[in-house]
This record gives C-alpha cells, sequence and structure tokens, in this order.
C-alpha cells in the first residue's frame, strides 16, 4: 500500500519590534502581545525606526494601564543591511491603589444601601493601580444599585490622581443612585393578537415592589421560551412615566412569529424506512402564545394524523399544558397496531431547560402481535382489541450547552409509566426507563468531544405474553444500537419476528471530531439487549460500530451515520444508514 503525506508550511511571524530590558516574564509577555506582530522583517533602517517608536508607544499604553507610571522606554534600530527594530523597557515602580473614595451626588441612597454597594466595588488599598479594574470596579458600583432598585444609577465623570512622589493611584467615584424605583404592572406595546392580561399574570412581581432586573429578564425569558414570537422586548418604562403613587411600568413588545406555518419534511433510514411529514402550525390561536400543530404522516413504520395544542405557562408560569389526539398505523416487525390515541400532560420548567412532567394517555385499538409463548416456547399470534390507561411521570435534567449539538455537560432521562390494560385481557404493570447522557471537551473549543450514553428500562408487575407489544422493550435503530434495522437487538422468533422484552440495557460512545469548517467526522460504538426478565440481561449482548459526518448549520447538525453489526445472525443486513437532524444523543 503507498501512502501520501501533504506538509503545509506557513512562515513564522516576527514580532513589531524587540522587548529588552529587565522585567518578570508575565510583563514581558503582556507588552509582546500589545506590539504585535508583521509579516516580515523591516526591509530598511527607515521602517525599522517607524516599528520600534510604534512600538515603544504600544508598550507604554500597555504599562500604564498595568500601574507603571514611570517607566523608561527608547526606541533602538539596530544593523545596516538587516535592520532590527528594538524597545528598551524598564518598568519602573508598580503604583499601588489607595482606599476607593465614592461621593454620593444628591440625593444619596439609604446609608446601609451605601454599604452594600462599596462592597462590590473589589478594590482595596494595596492592590496594583490597574487602570481596567478602576474603570472596572465603577460599573460594579453602577450595577450594584441597580440590582437593589435603583434603575436609573449612573456615574458622573470619575477622578483618579496618580502621586508619583508616594508612588500611589487614588481613585474617587462620583455616583448618581436615582430614586428607589417601585414597579408598577405590565404595559404592552404590539398590534398582534396576544392578550394583554395573560401577559401581565406572567410578571414575577407585584405592584409597588422595588425594581429587580432579574425580574425583568425572567419574563423576557418566559415570553421567548414559548416559541411562537420572532422578538421580545421588556424594558423598565423612562422615569418621567411614573404614575401617581410612584410605580413605574414595564413595557413589553411582541413581534409576532407568521400565524400560520405550513412545513412538509422526509426522512430515511435503511433500518426503519421512509417517511413523508406535512405539518401545519397555527401560532397564537387563543392569544395566549398557543401552539396548535395539525400533523398527517405517511411512512413505513408509523403513520398517523394528529393535532397537538400546547398552552404555555398553564395557570402558572413555567408550566405548560399539552393536549394532544391522533388517528394512527404502526406497521413494524415486531407488531401492527391501528388505534386512536390521546393524552394530557403538564409539564413545569425547572431552570432554563430542565423540566418534570405528569399526565394521562389513553389508546384504544386493534393489535395483530405475533409472540413467543415462554411456557411452550413456540410462537403465538394475537389479534386483540385492547384499551390502554397510561399515567405519566417523567423528569429531564438538562445540563448541557446545546440542545442539538452538546459538547460538554450531561443529561438526564427517567420517567415512569403505571399503565393498566383491558379489553381481550387485563393487565396492570409499571413500565420504568432511564437515561443518562455525558459530553466531554479533550481540546480547546470543543475541537474534539467524547459523548457517551446508557439507557436502561424495566416492566415491573406485568408476563411478557399478555402485555401490549407497543409497551414491551425493542432495540436497535438510528437512536438506539446503529448497524441493526428497527429492533433488530432482540432475540427473533422463527419467523424473524423481534421478540420484545422486559428489560432493556444501552450503551454508547463517540467521537466527535471537527475536521473542515462545518464538517465534523464522528467514530462510534453502540451495545445493547433486551431481556425477559424485569432485570437487565447481558447474556445476549449485541455490538454495533460505525462512522459518520456532521454537517453543521446555525440551528444544529445534519447527521448522516453508516454502521455495522460486529456480531452478525442471520437476518442482519451487512450495515445500515442512518440520516437525520441532530446528534445521535
Amino acid at each position: 500500500m503507498a501512502g501520501l503525506t501533504l506538509v503545509a508550511s506557513a512562515a513564522a511571524a516576527d514580532p513589531r519590534a524587540q522587548v529588552r530590558g529587565e522585567m518578570d516574564a508575565e510583563l514581558r509577555a503582556q507588552i509582546e502581545r500589545a506590539i504585535g506582530e508583521v509579516d516580515a522583517p523591516p526591509s530598511n533602517r527607515f521602517e525599522a525606526r517607524r516599528r520600534a517608536r510604534g512600538a515603544l508607544e504600544a508598550a507604554e499604553a500597555l504599562l500604564r494601564s498595568e500601574g507603571y507610571y514611570q517607566p523608561v522606554l527608547e526606541d533602538v534600530v539596530e544593523g545596516e543591511e538587516t535592520p532590527v527594530a528594538i524597545v528598551d523597557v524598564t518598568p519602573g515602580p508598580r503604583f499601588l491603589l489607595t482606599e476607593p473614595i465614592v461621593n454620593w451626588v444628591e440625593p444619596p441612597p439609604a446609608p446601609d444601601l451605601q454599604e452594600e454597594v462599596r462592597s462590590d466595588i473589589g478594590l482595596k488599598a494595596g492592590d496594583p493601580g490597574r487602570a481596567v479594574e478602576v474603570i472596572a470596579a465603577e460599573g460594579r458600583l453602577v450595577a450594584g444599585l441597580t440590582r437593589r432598585g435603583h434603575a436609573d444609577a449612573r456615574a458622573d465623570p470619575r477622578r483618579v490622581v496618580v502621586d508619583h512622589a508616594a508612588l500611589t493611584v487614588e481613585p474617587t467615584y462620583n455616583i448618581i443612585a436615582g430614586p428607589l424605583v417601585h414597579l408598577n404592572g405590565v404595559r404592552l406595546e404590539t398590534r398582534g393578537p396576544t392578550n394583554p392580561n395573560w401577559v401581565a399574570g406572567l410578571a414575577p412581581w407585584s405592584e409597588g415592589e422595588v425594581y429587580d432586573p432579574e425580574d425583568v429578564a425572567e419574563l423576557e425569558r418566559r415570553l421567548l421560551e414559548t416559541g411562537v414570537y420572532d422578538g421580545v422586548g421588556v424594558a423598565l418604562a423612562p422615569a418621567d412615566q411614573t404614575n401617581a403613587d410612584g410605580n413605574r411600568p414595564v413595557v413589553v413588545t411582541l413581534t409576532d412569529r407568521p400565524r400560520r406555518i405550513l412545513e412538509a419534511g422526509a426522512t430515511f433510514s435503511t433500518a426503519e424506512g421512509s417517511g413523508v411529514d406535512l405539518i401545519w402550525t397555527w401560532h397564537n390561536r387563543f392569544g395566549r402564545a398557543d401552539t396548535l400543530v395539525w400533523q398527517a404522516r405517511a411512512a413505513d413504520v408509523d403513520s398517523r394524523l394528529g393535532v397537538d395544542l400546547r398552552l404555555p405557562h398553564w395557570r402558572r408560569p413555567g408550566q405548560t399544558l399539552r393536549l394532544s389526539a391522533a388517528i394512527l398505523n404502526e406497521d413494524t416487525d415486531a407488531y401492527r397496531r391501528t388505534a386512536f390515541a390521546a393524552a394530557a400532560d403538564l409539564q413545569q420548567r425547572i431552570g432554563k431547560t430542565s423540566y418534570f412532567s405528569y399526565g394521562v394517555g389513553l389508546d384504544a385499538g386493534k393489535y395483530d402481535e405475533n409472540r413467543f409463548d415462554p411456557v411452550t416456547q413456540l410462537p403465538i399470534n394475537f389479534d386483540r382489541d385492547l384499551v390502554i390507561l397510561t399515567g405519566r411521570g417523567s423528569a429531564y435534567l438538562d445540563n448541557s450547552n446545546d440542545p442539538l449539538d452538546p459538547t460538554t455537560g450531561w443529561r438526564l432521562t427517567v420517567n415512569a409509566q403505571p399503565t393498566a390494560v383491558s379489553g381481550e385481557d387485563t393487565v396492570v404493570f409499571l413500565r420504568t426507563e432511564a437515561q443518562a447522557t455525558a459530553y466531554l471537551p479533550i481540546q480547546d473549543n470543543a475541537k474534539t468531544v467524547l459523548a457517551g450514553r446508557i439507557r436502561l428500562g424495566s416492566i415491573i408487575g406485568g408476563e411478557e405474553l399478555t402485555i401490549p407489544s407497543d409497551r414491551l422493550f425493542y432495540s436497535g435503530g438510528g437512536g438506539s444500537v446503529r448497524g441493526y434495522e428497527y429492533q433488530g437487538v432482540a432475540p427473533r422468533l422463527p419467523d424473524n419476528t423481534p421478540r420484545g422484552g422486559l428489560s432493556l440495557f444501552e450503551v454508547s460512545a463517540e467521537v466527535r471530531r471537527d475536521v473542515f469548517r462545518n464538517f465534523q467526522g464522528v467514530a462510534f460504538v453502540d451495545a445493547g439487549s433486551v431481556g425477559f426478565d424485569e432485570a437487565p440481561d447481558f447474556s445476549n449482548m449485541r455490538y454495533g460500530a460505525g462512522f459518520g459526518v456532521r454537517y453543521k448549520l446555525p440551528f444544529g447538525p445534519i447527521r448522516a451515520d453508516i454502521a455495522f453489526p460486529l456480531d452478525k445472525r442471520d437476518g442482519d443486513a451487512d450495515f445500515q444508514v442512518y440520516v437525520s437532524i441532530g446528534q445521535a444523543f
């Protein structure tokens, strides 16, 4: 085998000028960064002199900003044919801060508040007199007043005295606190259909409370998370709009998304077949940032006609009511189901992206199932009508940095579904499931990311033969064990029908590497097993491995994977291909 190696080289950049003089390594590095680099050495002494003078000015500015107010600097040029620009630096003594002085322009804030805000300065006598810290301290003073209700706080020009005899820097801040602001209600300014009373109910404050910028930011977050607005603005009204009670309103401006959106989509997988979706979305139909979605889907595995209504901030902020109904037809290798399904769920947000939810679902339909009888060890066919009532409880904890392309953090999902089945069979059982994923960047800017996933499931209180096929556990496919077809990991019946189980175990590992602009390469290994007792069974593990590519778009990556079964059985394909949006996990 022959190999080809390409070597790319680039000319090393030269410093604009050399730095000479006695100083510590950190200060020297700062000066060198301030001076900067050039692509080529100077071509003549005139050019070298120009560079040396520019370097001197940059070094002097850097030294003054770091508290060195008595430096001695000289620009030097050495050499005739190959001139070298040099800046000779003697930093001199570093000036130190005196105790900062705060002058409160009348009227001052309350005495106890003055002490609280002074603690935010972050400067103390004896610290280096760095200009950036002196400036930042002023910003912290104003921010501290704003957080404590003085929304109009600002700074007059500060006075900084540099004493060359005492080698000190004395900052004096002139702060205008302004009045303590109390809040009124919410004033909605929009031409859209949003109900002003509904927006007012989202405000996390009561009339007369002291202004807190975090409360105003929280109202903005609550409106943005509904997903029905292109733009949301939330701001305190100007001081001249204070009402007779001394309170000021918060002004909300909303820019609505299009009221009707028609979308079409398609999916393809060698494991799960293809599908076409038609989705019609109505936004703000009831004037409370609601979303109504009509869906028609024709697919090899799951076809349906359905409607989904989402009502954010239902009765309390952060709580979403979701109502759904659908007529569906599932045609999998393990079973066929034609049913009507309806569900109602309440989801409560925790923090920014985590939540817990609870609700109830009702399914009624006809099941055509090829099953395995553990007693006779023979396949058996069921054709039965069932009604299934399901309690639904789940929690999702998200500590990752991105919903579609995470590079750091972790996620945890747990759910429990107590279920009662009636009709031609009667059974009560509890279905539980948990999944954890983690993401570890191992290079700067997450150029390479290690990702891992583990998933466990168990059904308690039912028997394999009586539990409906769609409630059993299966494994295999694009979001499971890649390399196997949909439901293809579990043992199979003599007619090649997948056998559903009472327990599940899956684990995955990926290495994701940015390779070129928006492209990312991925290598992965997946493993999984389906068991027939309540506890996971590791005796029938199946393994798959493969590689893929991601093309990163602003909203998330497009994923294409090819995977191979590592312990192929009769009936397994040589490979599987998966195409979707977002990372595999």
